[in-house]
């Protein structure tokens, strides 16, 4: 069965399976790039990877590999080790020379480690998203590298 000349982009034209009936109609999903947010981002995704090389960067996927997965762990222990050793050192009298954390230290210890913690987790949250674009991929290497080294330069201070 053939589509009929007279209406050649008419999606319900179209054979179905078998070569009888039609086609659902309506908007295809591919019509349209996958969007940053979806119902698949946290539940489990489709799209892993882009399907054509040319389109990598800058494109949104729902699945993200062990590489991003092992950055952001990683950033997030370099986290947690530089929040707990800030507080070992302002306990022996140092003190905070990043002006932002001295003003998250006025919250409290527990304020400062949890809104640390939930800022980070943001920008974390964002350069996983945005995984395929190149500033990202820099931000999460440099994330990992710089407090890679500040975890050393506190243990250095023992």
């Amino acid at each position: 069965m053939s589509i009929s000349p007279s209406h050649p982009t008419d999606p319900s034209a179209v054979p179905g399976p078998g070569g009888s009936g039609t086609r659902r109609t309506g908007l295809d999903r591919r019509s349209q790039p996958t969007p940053r947010f979806s119902r698949y981002t946290l539940l489990g995704g489709r799209r892993g990877a882009v399907r054509r090389p040319d389109e990598r960067e800058g494109t949104f996927v729902d699945r993200y590999g062990g590489d991003v997965l092992a950055a952001v762990i990683w950033i997030a222990l370099m986290n947690i080790g530089d929040s707990y050793f800030t507080i070992v050192h302002l306990q022996s009298g140092g003190i905070e020379l990043n002006p932002v954390a001295a003003r998250l230290l006025e919250t409290g210890l527990l304020g400062f480690v949890l809104s640390k913690s939930v800022l980070i987790g943001l920008a974390l949250l964002v350069l996983t998203l945005h995984k395929n674009f190149w500033l990202a991929r820099v931000g999460l290497w440099i994330a990992a590298a710089s407090y890679t080294a500040l975890v050393g330069y506190h243990l250095m201070l023992f």
